[in-house]
């Protein structure tokens, strides 16, 4: 694991863009798309808006999520509302290349079997992501792995659906396709998690996102 400590949130923005950008055209070169994932956060909102900016092949691009609240559209808690708002609304990104978790359907278990189902589409079978932007927490979680939730030892289903968490349930990608991504970017920023960054530095198994 290569570690950057940066001076501040736009700094770590900033260059987590330009990481992303990389990663991007490189990916093109190769394979002929670039498939990621993305987490929430206030840095990566900032990082996302500094990706906008960025000249990139962008009808080779696809964008998947790597978790989302159950909650209604536009609701200001879901992680797609910002995306909207920080990518889609800048980024010269087709529509379709865009791929929200369907966490507003009825039948969720469907849903999620549904989004796995996307990931193959596009991403192979089983589906490998070029990049996967994670944070974590000051618990240790990353995507909605959270401590004690079942979602955790989920090993056959690329997609899960937890226990709720914070007052929400979630759907979040789970370890299988995680760790299958070509490469895994984390974002973290905020002195509430250091603690857990050296945990996750370390490889410390006790907490989700060390496993």
């Amino acid at each position: 694991m290569n570690v950057e400590v940066l001076a501040d949130g736009d700094a770590v923005a900033k260059l987590a863009a330009a990481f992303i950008a990389k990663d991007a055209r490189d990916a093109v070169a190769e394979r002929g798309r670039f498939v990621m994932a993305v987490s929430g956060g206030r840095t990566p909102w900032q990082m996302l808006r500094d990706l906008a900016d960025l000249p990139l092949p962008w009808d080779r691009i696809h964008v998947f999520q790597v978790d989302e609240r159950i909650a209604s559209a536009g609701d200001p808690e879901r992680n797609l509302t910002h995306i909207r708002e920080s990518l889609l609304s800048l980024a010269p990104l087709p529509p379709e290349n865009m791929h929200p978790m369907p966490v507003e359907e009825p039948d969720l278990g469907s849903a999620a079997v549904s989004y796995a189902r996307e990931l193959q589409q596009v991403a192979g079978t089983p589906p490998r992501l070029d990049l996967v932007h994670l944070g974590i927490g000051p618990d240790g979680h990353t995507a909605s792995l959270v401590p004690d939730d079942p979602a955790l030892d989920v090993t056959d289903q690329d997609v899960a659906l937890t226990d709720a968490y914070q007052n929400r349930r979630r759907m979040t990608l789970t370890y299988p396709v995680l760790d299958r991504a070509r490469r895994i970017l984390w974002v973290v920023t905020g002195a509430e998690k250091a603690a857990m960054v050296k945990r996750l530095i370390a490889s410390d198994r006790s907490i989700p996102a060390g496993r």
